[in-house]
């Protein structure tokens, strides 16, 4: 067996309505299993540009974690990110680590998509995430 996998970001299927998200606004692909992850897990996520949530909007909402610290590292585009209460700007080849207990919430700043490669480990499961509704909020 190699000791390397390859796998298409478009043969992998967008889980955006599996996971409560608009399909026409937001892409999230998990590569985890395609690449047969055992310590760390690999997102594919495009928030799409020129269009904001209204409010009680699943795309609105913010998450945590419990023990998952997350690195998100923006490949195109223009976003912002609300850390905590913070709003940072991230420009193309920004990269932005996130504790765990560290609410979050991402999304493109500007007319164009906003194009996210995510890293986080240790692995976990949905059980190990919060979801923090209308965390944007405006």
């Amino acid at each position: 067996m190699a000791g390397y996998t390859v796998a298409l970001v478009a043969d992998v299927p967008d889980q955006a309505a599996a996971v409560g998200m608009d399909p026409e606004h937001f892409e999230i692909r998990f590569m985890r299993a395609p690449l047969g992850l055992r310590n760390f897990a690999v997102t594919f996520e495009r928030f799409g540009g020129g269009w904001r949530a209204p409010e009680g909007h699943p795309q609105r909402r913010g998450h945590r974690h419990v023990v998952q610290e997350e690195v998100y590292f923006l490949v195109s585009g223009r976003a912002q990110g609300k850390l905590d209460g913070d709003i940072v700007d991230l420009e193309p080849w920004t990269a932005v680590r996130v504790a765990p207990e560290t609410t979050r919430s991402l999304r493109a700043a500007g007319d164009e998509d906003a194009i996210f490669v995510t890293i986080a480990a240790p692995q976990a499961e949905l059980d190990d995430v919060e979801f923090v509704p209308d965390y944007w909020d405006d």
